[in-house]
C-alpha cells in the first residue's frame, strides 16, 4: 500500500482484510480523503463490493482524531449504510457522540433508514378506532358550542331591528330557496312517481291497489318530502355557505370584519341560518305536492284512478296531522344544515385544499345528522301514537 495514504488503509492479512480509519475526517479534508477512497477503490477493483463500498471483514477506527457530517457521510458510503450500523453497534470502540453521528448519517441515507416495526392488526384497528371516537366527541363538543353562540346571537339581535339584515337575509334566500325550486320539484316528483309504481305492483298482488293513493299521500307528508329536501339542501346549501365562509377565511376577510369591532356570527351566520329556515320549510311543501303530483300522474296511467278520485280518497284517508308532523322536522333539519356549514367554513385554515376538505365534511355530517334526526322523529312519532 502507498506510504502517503493519511486517511484510508486497507490491511490484507493471511485470511482477513483490515480497513484503517485514521485522521480527522472534517469538512476541511473532503478532497484529499475522496481521493483514498478513490484510489482504494480502483486498486480493489479485484474484490468487487456493492454500490461502490469496499470489501474488508474488520473496521478499526482507533485512528479516527475528528469526525463531522461531511465525513460521516464520505465513511457511510465507503463502507455501505447498513454495514456501518451493525460494526458501531457492534462495538466501535468510539465515543458516545461519535458513535451517535455516524448511526444518525447512516441512517438518514435514502433507503437505508430502519423503519418501526408494525404493530399488530388489532392494536392498528383499536387505534384508529380511538381516533375516529376522539374526533367524532369534539365535532359534537363544537357544534354545541356553535349551536349555544347562534342562539346566544339571535336573541341579543332579536329585539334590536336595526341589527335586522334584511337584505342579507333575502339575498340568502333567493339563492338557497327560489333558486332550489326546480331541482326539488322535479326530484320529489320522480321519487312520488316510483312510489307508486312499486305500491301498485305490491298491493295488486292483494287486490289492493286503491291504496296506492294512501301509501303515496302519508309516505310524502311524514317523511319523503322533508328528508329528501334536506338531503338535497345539505349537498347544495350547506357545501356553499362552508366554500363562502371558507374562502372569506382563506382571505383574512373575516378577520378583517373582527378588526372593524363587527361579528362575524351576527354579520355572516345569523343571516344564512334565518335564510334556511324560511325556505326548506318551503321547499318541503314544494317536494309534499310535487310527490303527491307524480304519485298522481302514475295512478291516473296505470291504476284507472282519474285525479279527482286521487284527491277524494286522499282527502277521505289521510288527516291533516301527518302534514304537520312532516313539517315540523323541516326547521330542525334547516339550522342544524345551516349551523353545520357555517362552522365548516370557519374551520378553513387558509389553503384551497383546506376549502375543499371542510366543503366535503360539511355535507357528510348534514347528511348524517339529517338522516339520524329523522330516524329518532319517526320512532318518537310511532312511541307516541302519531
Amino acid at each position: 500500500m502507498p506510504g502517503d495514504a493519511q486517511y484510508l488503509v486497507l490491511e490484507h492479512g493471511a485470511d482477513s482484510r483490515r480497513l484503517r480509519v485514521r485522521g480527522q475526517w472534517i469538512l476541511k479534508n473532503y478532497q484529499p480523503i475522496e481521493r483514498e477512497i478513490a484510489a482504494e477503490q480502483r486498486r480493489e477493483s479485484a474484490h468487487p463490493a456493492s454500490a461502490g463500498t469496499l470489501a474488508f471483514d474488520e473496521l478499526d477506527l482507533d485512528g479516527l482524531e475528528a469526525i463531522d457530517t461531511a465525513g460521516a457521510a464520505q465513511l457511510t458510503r465507503c463502507v455501505g449504510a447498513l454495514r456501518l450500523q451493525e460494526l458501531v453497534k457492534a462495538d466501535s470502540g468510539l465515543p458516545a457522540e461519535r458513535s451517535a453521528l455516524l448511526l444518525a448519517v447512516a441512517g438518514a441515507q435514502p433507503g437505508q433508514a430502519e423503519s418501526p416495526a408494525r404493530p399488530p392488526a388489532w392494536r392498528e384497528l383499536l387505534g384508529r378506532i380511538g381516533m375516529s371516537m376522539e374526533s367524532t366527541w369534539k365535532l359534537i363538543v363544537a357544534l354545541l358550542g356553535f349551536i349555544g353562540l347562534t342562539l346566544v346571537a339571535f336573541v341579543r339581535t332579536l329585539f334590536q331591528p336595526r341589527h335586522w339584515r334584511v337584505t342579507s337575509i333575502a339575498a340568502q334566500v333567493e339563492q338557497a330557496g327560489l333558486n332550489a325550486v326546480p331541482i326539488v320539484a322535479l326530484l320529489t316528483f320522480m321519487v312520488g312517481a316510483v312510489i307508486a309504481f312499486l305500491g301498485a305492483t305490491v298491493l295488486a298482488d292483494f287486490g289492493a291497489t286503491i291504496y296506492t293513493v294512501t301509501l303515496v299521500g302519508f309516505s310524502f307528508l311524514r317523511e319523503f318530502a322533508v328528508l329528501l329536501t334536506a338531503i338535497l339542501i345539505a349537498g347544495r346549501t350547506a357545501s356553499a355557505y362552508t366554500a363562502q365562509l371558507g374562502s372569506m377565511k382563506a382571505n383574512e376577510e373575516i378577520d378583517a370584519i373582527r378588526m372593524m369591532g363587527l361579528s362575524p356570527v351576527d354579520l355572516l351566520v345569523l343571516p344564512r341560518i334565518i335564510a334556511l329556515l324560511i325556505a326548506l320549510p318551503a321547499l318541503t311543501f314544494v317536494g309534499m305536492v310535487s310527490g303527491i303530483l307524480g304519485g298522481m300522474l302514475v295512478c291516473a296511467v296505470s291504476l284507472d284512478i282519474s285525479p279527482s278520485m286521487f284527491l277524494t280518497i286522499f282527502q277521505r284517508d289521510i288527516e291533516i296531522r301527518h302534514f304537520f308532523l312532516g313539517m315540523a322536522k323541516a326547521p330542525i333539519f334547516a339550522y342544524l344544515i345551516a349551523v353545520i356549514g357555517c362552522i365548516e367554513g370557519f374551520k378553513v385554515r387558509g389553503s384551497a385544499q383546506s376549502v375543499g376538505q371542510h366543503t366535503t365534511s360539511a355535507v357528510v355530517q348534514s347528511i348524517f345528522v339529517v338522516i339520524l334526526i329523522d330516524a329518532l322523529a319517526a320512532l318518537f312519532y310511532m312511541e307516541m301514537g302519531w
